[in-house]
């Protein structure tokens, strides 16, 4: 089986599909890999490739020609796709809900193509899970857009002048990036909060150094903090005085006992309750916001437009010479006034809308990138007598996921739901 490795054509792509190491083992292990020159920019030289027992060709039109699969990084552009052929294998970053028509042009040429925004998130895909290496890297550069950006020290300093207090940091979405960012503004020496509505995260973010906004905490903290100690009196103190103990505990009927409430609450109540603490949880998040100095927002769902956690009226209740970076902004942003690409100054608030931050760190991010496809090549491949071949099982719950074209048709429902939308008029 032939792997082909191209040069990335799109705009600011500076990361490859395969690096050296990687190479190395695909070889070892019967692959053939054919390299366009030039793929691996400045930083993975042809000579690397070469001793690592790749084939340097000239141009892509003999990387597609001669490979059985391709592996690129982004999306192929249309002279790319008219460069692929029936039955070749393409695995790269393919949004196929928000790129319906190119999946549709890649099914009509019999492509079968791998989506690395598909992948399951399950203990069994992780090696494979391409979007969490890349989600880790953007991260950690959006911390550091934050600090650059921020007119002041994130840390607590104390010089001969004076003493400069730390940073408040809020990461709204605590998933692979937020906890990236987290960890990063800990590490910077901020005072950094997190908010999810996820549950599960808490803990995940505490673990990191972060405090996580939760309206059941403060709740429960206003309880403790108005809390009197019970004291008996009257006819009570005097039964107390007598060594009858039990009359200093606070009267039965005053307060309620844990798991003995009515029983008239229907299982319509966790529901409710939910809600209510979703919008307290949302009430909470508004008053902190005013308080903060960066806030970075790392929402986001692979095929859906981003979800809108900042608005207007709360960027204009931040302080003069704060800072956002959305991490959201190529696919709408988490904040109402992100500019993919651009830096928005409302208010005194630089609002960052960063784009591709992985590539700025083409080195490693194509390192991990390299790791996750070479995982991915050994599951979807077997051994023979003639070298590895592609062998698609769809039961299999990762192949299934991520193949979302094969054999002329679209296979991924969200992705159809999308063509016929746009087909409409409704996209």
């Amino acid at each position: 089986m032939r792997i082909g490795v191209p040069r990335e054509v799109a705009e600011g792509e500076r990361r490859v599909g395969l690096v050296p190491e990687t190479v190395s083992r695909l070889v070892g292990e019967g692959f053939e890999v054919l390299v366009e020159t030039g793929a691996g920019w400045d930083y993975n030289l042809d000579e690397h490739y070469e001793e690592a027992g790749a084939r340097i060709v000239g141009d892509t039109a003999e990387v597609y020609g001669g490979a059985d699969a391709i592996v690129k990084v982004a999306g192929p552009t249309p002279g790319e796709v008219e460069k692929l052929r029936e039955g070749q294998l393409l695995i790269c970053f393919l949004n196929g809900p928000r790129e319906p028509g190119l999946v549709e042009r890649l099914a009509k040429r019999g492509v079968t193509v791998f989506s690395n925004e598909a992948i399951p998130r399950t203990s069994a895909a992780q090696s494979m899970d391409a979007l969490s290496s890349m989600g880790s890297i953007a991260g950690y550069k959006s911390a550091l857009i934050a600090a650059n950006t921020l007119g002041k020290y994130v840390p607590m300093l104390s010089t001969a002048a004076g003493t400069t207090k730390a940073a408040n940091v809020l990461v709204l979405g605590v998933a692979v990036a937020g906890l990236q960012a987290i960890a990063i503004m800990h590490r910077l020496g901020a005072n950094v909060f997190a908010y999810d509505i996820r549950p599960e995260t808490k803990e995940q973010a505490r673990s990191l150094g972060a405090t996580f906004i939760d309206s059941e905490d403060e709740r429960k903290k206003e309880e403790e903090d108005g809390w009197e100690e019970y004291e008996p009196t009257g006819w009570r103190r005097l039964m107390v005085s007598l060594g009858f103990y039990s009359f200093a505990e606070p009267p039965r009927d005053e307060y309620i006992v844990e798991g003995e409430e009515e029983e008239g609450e229907g299982s319509k109540e966790p529901e409710r309750w939910s809600r209510e603490k979703l919008e307290e949880d949302q009430r909470l998040v508004r008053e902190r916001i005013k308080e903060m100095d960066i806030v970075i927002t790392t929402a986001l769902a692979p095929g859906r437009r981003a979800p809108k956690l900042v608005d207007r009226e709360m960027v204009e209740s931040m302080k003069a010479g704060s800072v956002i970076v959305d991490l959201a902004a190529e696919q709408g942003g988490n904040c109402e006034l992100t500019l993919p690409g651009e830096t928005v100054k409302h208010g005194g608030v630089a609002i960052v809308g960063p784009v591709n931050l992985p590539s700025t760190m083409p080195i490693h991010a194509s390192q991990l990138y390299a790791r996750n496809m070479y995982n991915l090549l050994r599951h979807i491949t077997e051994g023979g007598e003639g070298g590895p071949r592609l062998k698609l099982d769809f039961e299999d719950e990762i192949v299934s996921a991520m193949c979302i074209a094969h054999g002329g048709e679209i296979r991924d429902e969200a992705t159809r739901r999308a063509l016929e939308e746009s087909r409409s008029g409704g996209g």
